[in-house]
């Protein structure tokens, strides 16, 4: 008998990886045996998938160092060989069902393969002495490789069921939970962690916190578990526990607009809820997890709780929507998400944060979850009836409550001022007060930080164009100033980055208008956890007979008109009853019917529905979804300060170290729009054979941020 092995650094047999999905095949049945999938056929692709591994060529090649041979042949085609089809219908599987079960084991591996039928069949025939020799004693009933290729159930190029929907979920489900398996057995993670913590961990916490009950929202999506569900709650209602709820002790994923408030929800789950074991039960998702979990973990474990949440095999994960809706775009790797979420509950908070693109991706995606057999849950504290309107048109089943979970307490005192932003309305009021000041671009927040600064004020700011590292260290300041006990007093001003889910608590709003939803957001910001100010704490400037910054560029013009329109008359208190009625007011789908809002949302779920399955490749589609139109840089005088931080990672041996160095790196980086990248003097750096450095000539401030040497007109929001 000859040893054949399936991958080399560490040697590993082809015997010895198959166990290992074997192993994992029974965790995630043992732990999720309600998936919808033919189990007996999940546990034969896993047997077969890499038998063609025992190929030569691809022995060869293990270790040669080289990543590809001329004239070999992918072993996912190579292991169709070994599939018995007279087994499998004598079974009883349909044609359609054993063309799943080719199609899953060719394609496990995206590997572009330009050659023909015959080429397939001449592999087939130089396998036949190897097979020979492979002996396997979980390979129950061993055939000889056949000598032709079944083309009546596999044909080179064809890839999908793309006119059989059912099938395309048979496809996608035994492909994706093939993958699920495969790439666990390789990471050597399990994949799956068993969620037994989630209902026993929130009633501890609730016993801790002396709650005698849970209030009605949380009531409400824990009588609800079973279901699709669309909830509106107010600021404060503890949304956060009642998504927690009504995941129970099931897969969950919790998706959030903004990376800061994903870490907020992250950090109380690890040290409120969930305290123990922490790393098998909670992980964090999104660009940067690497340096939050560098702040809280043990250097031998960072690499292994990495691995279990890219590996999607943690209980619950708490994302950024591109994380997992990307699936919408169907892009050839995609099934191991769609699969995963066929039997996850996905909760999406804040759903009036996303444009009218990503607002489409959440459609399709709920729609697939839907198919597939997922749970959803949008959670939030305004929804847009558009929102509905389409989900209902897509035919999404969900339960909502007769009337939003809100209350009549008193926090909003309103004053509409029919002019643009007024500094001196901000100095009158700012002594002895934490003033809170919210702009649309950065450019306009740089304006009026500078301005009230020089007036001799406390003054701080706050926007997306820092290096990563400063942001950070504005961000934990804007908490510890917006604290509730805080001693602060003094302005702080921003920009959208403060909108969603920050638990701060400012005494005075001053915001220019952007649109309705994200005025009422905005006021989440101030008095968030008080009742009854003496006075207007909050005044919106609405741009008199022009319009405020950002608008037409960041900001709907039709939706800022109508916002407009709804709050001219508002004066003094404003209870949460009156901000729904005002946000289905201008929200609704006959309101919008004939704006470029509807018409943008329109024909993206249009697109997505009548696009090809794996028509784009994964990094297409990612570019597509998250709509990039920023380039990550670092300025010219930071790098030059920074010079020995790229010798220390250009020298440094192993993969921690490494990560670790390059998270420093990119600390130094910001985003900043792609034409002031386009129009700026700039040059690259060569870090690594794989990463480069772009280095922009431009003015940097700890206190302002990013400024072009050569000034224009910004529209940046965030």
């Amino acid at each position: 008998m000859r040893t054949f092995y399936a991958k080399s650094n560490p040697k590993e047999t082809i015997q010895e990886h198959t166990d290992e999905l074997l192993r994992n095949y029974d965790i995630l049945k043992a732990n999720y045996p309600d998936i919808k999938i033919d189990w007996y056929l999940l546990r034969y692709v896993c047997l077969l998938h890499d038998f063609g591994k025992m190929n030569d060529l691809f022995q060869a090649k293990l270790f040669s160092g080289k990543k590809k041979l001329e004239n070999e042949i992918p072993h996912g085609y190579l292991s169709l060989a070994f599939i018995d089809l007279e087994r499998l219908e004598e079974l009883g599987y349909s044609k359609n069902d054993i063309k799943v079960v080719f199609q899953a084991i060719a394609y496990h591996h995206e590997r572009k393969f330009h050659g023909k039928t015959k080429d397939i069949e001449a592999g087939f025939k130089m396998l036949k002495e190897a097979a020979a020799n492979f002996d396997y004693t979980k390979w129950e009933q061993p055939i000889e490789p056949a000598d032709e290729l079944e083309t009546e159930f596999f044909a080179v190029g064809e890839l999908t069921f793309e006119n059989d929907y059912d099938n395309f979920k048979k496809y996608v489900l035994l492909k994706g939970l093939l993958n699920r398996i495969d790439y666990a057995a390789s990471a050597g993670v399990p994949v799956e962690w068993e969620n037994k913590f989630l209902e026993r961990d929130l009633a501890a916490w609730k016993d801790e916190k002396e709650i005698l009950e849970w209030n009605p929202l949380q009531k409400f999506m824990y009588a609800h578990q079973n279901e699709n569900v669309v909830v509106v709650a107010q600021t404060g209602m503890g949304k956060t526990e009642a998504g927690l709820l009504w995941i129970g002790d099931a897969k969950g994923f919790f998706t959030l607009p903004l990376k800061t408030a994903i870490n907020s929800i992250y950090e109380r789950v690890k040290t409120e809820i969930s305290t123990e074991n922490t790393t098998e039960k909670v992980g964090l998702l999104h660009s940067d997890i690497f340096s939050r979990y560098l702040l809280d973990e043990e250097e031998h474990d960072i690499d292994e709780y990495m691995t279990r949440t890219k590996q999607l095999s943690l209980p619950l994960t708490i994302c950024t929507l591109d994380q997992i809706f990307d699936i919408v775009y169907r892009y050839p790797g995609f099934e191991h998400k769609l699969a995963t979420l066929s039997y996850s509950k996905v909760i999406l908070d804040e759903v009036q944060m996303y444009s009218p693109d990503l607002l489409a991706y959440v459609v399709i995606g709920l729609k697939y979850i839907q198919d597939f057999g997922g749970k959803f849950a949008i959670l939030t504290a305004t929804l847009p009836g558009i929102v509905t309107h389409y989900m209902k048109q897509e035919n999404l089943e969900f339960t909502m409550p007769e009337k939003p979970f809100i209350t009549d307490v008193f926090r909003h005192s309103i004053r509409v001022l029919h002019r643009e932003i007024d500094i001196q309305d901000i100095l009158e009021h700012s002594f002895g007060k934490r003033v809170l000041v919210i702009c649309n671009t950065v450019q306009k927040a740089k304006e009026i930080f500078t301005a009230i600064r020089n007036a001799g004020i406390n003054t701080h700011l706050f926007h997306s164009q820092f290096i990563r590292g400063d942001r950070r260290q504005k961000e934990e300041a804007i908490f510890s100033d917006g604290e509730l006990e805080a001693d602060f007093t003094g302005v702080w001003v921003a920009t959208q980055v403060v909108e969603a889910s920050l638990d701060i608590d400012f005494d005075l709003l001053f915001t220019e208008l952007s649109d309705i939803n994200g005025l009422f957001q905005r006021m989440g910001r101030c008095y968030r956890k008080r009742e009854n100010p003496a006075e207007n704490n909050i005044f919106v400037y609405d741009g008199g007979e022009k319009w405020c910054s950002g608008v037409g560029y960041v900001v709907d013009k039709d939706i800022f008109k109508f916002s407009k329109e709804a709050i001219s008359g508002l004066d003094g208190k404003l209870l949460e009853c009156e901000k729904m009625r005002l946000i289905d007011e201008v929200y609704s789908y006959e309101k919008l019917a004939g704006t470029m809002y509807n018409e943008e949302l329109e024909n993206n779920i249009k697109y997505l529905k009548d696009m090809c399955a794996y028509e784009l490749d994964k990094q297409k589609a990612r570019e597509l979804f998250r709509n990039i139109q920023s380039v990550s840089v670092i300025p010219r005088k930071i790098f030059e300060e920074n010079n020995m931080l790229m010798e220390k990672y250009q020298n440094a041996f192993g993969k921690l170290e490494r990560q670790k160095l390059w998270e420093e790196i990119k600390d130094l980086q910001v985003d900043v729009p792609a034409y002031w990248y386009d129009k700026s003097e700039s040059d690259t750096f060569k870090l690594s054979e794989y990463k480069r450095l772009n280095i922009m000539e431009c003015l940097y401030d700890k206190e302002i941020g990013v400024t072009r040497k050569e000034r224009e007109k910004e529209t940046q929001f965030f």
